[in-house]
């Protein structure tokens, strides 16, 4: 189980803004968020998930604001 997720659930409660994310580190790597996009912040988590879940993390944020 990730805890990277692609999406929350609906309705889900989140009490830390993105703005105040910085680095992010895992087993698998360190990125820092700072600066970056929504789609670049989703695509650099990506590559600090676990291997297993990265193909559809990605997919999810290629999907990104194109509703």
């Amino acid at each position: 189980m990730s805890r990277i997720v692609g999406l929350l659930p609906e309705g889900s409660v989140v009490s830390t803004p993105r703005h105040h994310t910085g680095v992010v580190v895992t087993e698998y790597g360190a990125v820092d968020l700072r600066g970056l996009t929504v789609r670049e912040r989703a695509h650099a988590l990506v590559d600090v998930a676990h291997p297993d879940f990265r193909h559809q993390l990605r997919a999810t944020a290629d999907g990104l604001g194109r509703r």
